[in-house]
């Protein structure tokens, strides 16, 4: 029955003499999302109005799953079309689209149409008026309610006509793309994929960083990494994830430096070599999961020690979480299954028995000096061997 869905969004609508480019960036993201799903698809723009027209037969389930992960959408409304604005064709069309879409009468309505064809010849008010006269008289069980009605009929007059009446929620937020890039330090925890999901809500291009340790860490939690990025690429767009080999620079701090301080050591090495990785990009700054106190190297103390290594700015969206409030999120998401999976990171691998908790950024650079024979080449080696997956 539909033929094309309407997409509304929000925060776009203020940007004034810049609105058009969110509005174009928003029908890129669409088209981008809709790629994957069976059938052809034209995206429109048409006086503060985005659409998207099915060209083909589609699964009507897979659009709107995949309509509902674009950033800047605030809701989806699929559309039945009337080619033939001729008034007697209006009303029947509007009128089948009723009776199939609400097959139990007994509810209440009021029409919400816009005339934006200026040159027809009914009015805005008219129509509305006119048309529920006409849905009353087919359906006695109806009634109109102008306050607080079961359903609202929204009939838009343009070169044709869109009529609709359900409303599904999108994911709100601004299109990826229109603010700028960022670097995601990306684990296989829960914390990381909601971080790096919630500053591509807000407009935000992705690029991730991950740290291996082969040996001590599997392929399997590698690939468990990828297919994360792959469900945050699901909203943010195509994501390149840079794979770190850390295990040469994770042993020599091991063997050199104090076995308290290794989790804030190893920390403070990744945020320097995400930071190199980023300004090569051309990201403006970095983002990790990290949440006030939720394990040592996230104590205040601890992020003050590990925000000195940089100077991009540090994005840390779930900082203020609670750990239930990020899991429901990673749910909404569909990540939390995968981030459960029992594959461990360096991080768990070489994590100390008693980390300090309070750690001195300057006993910490006191201690960082045991590496200053070998360090600089480790990293350079770690850098330039990095392996690079588009996860889309």
């Amino acid at each position: 029955m539909y033929k094309a869905f309407l997409i509304k969004y929000g925060e776009i609508g203020i940007k004034g003499k810049n609105r058009y480019l969110f509005e174009y960036a928003l029908m890129d993201q669409i088209k981008f999302s809709l790629r994957k799903v069976d059938g052809q698809f034209e995206v429109t723009k048409e006086q503060g109005r985005v659409y998207v027209e099915a060209l083909t037969e589609y699964d009507y389930d897979e659009v709107i799953k995949a309509l509902s992960r674009v950033f800047g959408i605030v809701a989806i409304c699929p559309v039945v079309l009337c080619d033939n604005n001729e008034w007697s064709n209006l009303c029947q069309v509007t009128g089948d689209y009723m009776e199939r879409t609400y097959p139990d009468q007994h509810l209440s309505f009021k029409v919400f149409a816009r005339r934006a064809d200026k040159s027809y010849p009914k009015k805005s008010m008219e129509i509305g008026a006119d048309m529920g006269e006409y849905l009353l008289d087919r359906f006695p069980d109806m009634t109109v309610d102008v306050h607080n009605p079961d359903v609202a009929l929204n009939i838009e007059v343009r070169e044709r006509t869109y009529i609709y009446s359900i409303s599904i929620p999108g994911p709100g937020g601004m299109p990826v793309g229109t603010n700028g890039k960022a670097t995601l330090l990306l684990s296989g925890g829960i914390d990381s994929p909601v971080a790096g999901y919630m500053i591509a809500k807000r407009g935000v291009k992705i690029d991730a960083v991950y740290f291996h340790a082969p040996p001590y860490t599997s392929e399997r939690a590698k690939q468990k990494v990828i297919d994360l990025a792959k469900i945050v690429a699901a909203y943010a767009g195509p994501i390149n994830l840079h794979v770190i080999n850390f295990t040469d620079i994770q042993l020599a701090i091991y063997d050199k430096c104090p076995h308290d301080e290794l989790t804030i050591i190893m920390r403070r090495y990744m945020m320097k070599i995400a930071e190199h990785i980023a300004l090569e990009e051309g990201s403006l700054g970095l983002i990790t999961g990290e949440s006030i106190g939720q394990v040592a190297s996230q104590t205040m103390q601890s992020l003050r020690a590990t925000n000195a290594v940089c100077t991009l700015p540090v994005y840390r969206p779930v900082i203020g979480f609670d750990k239930n409030d990020i899991v429901e999120i990673s749910e909404k998401i569909g990540a939390f299954d995968t981030s459960i999976q029992p594959f461990e990171d360096c991080c768990t691998i070489f994590v100390a028995k008693h980390p300090v908790t309070k750690p001195n950024v300057r006993a910490i650079e006191r201690s960082e000096h045991h590496l200053v024979d070998v360090i600089d080449e480790l990293l350079k080696t770690a850098i330039e061997t990095r392996e690079t997956i588009l996860c889309e």
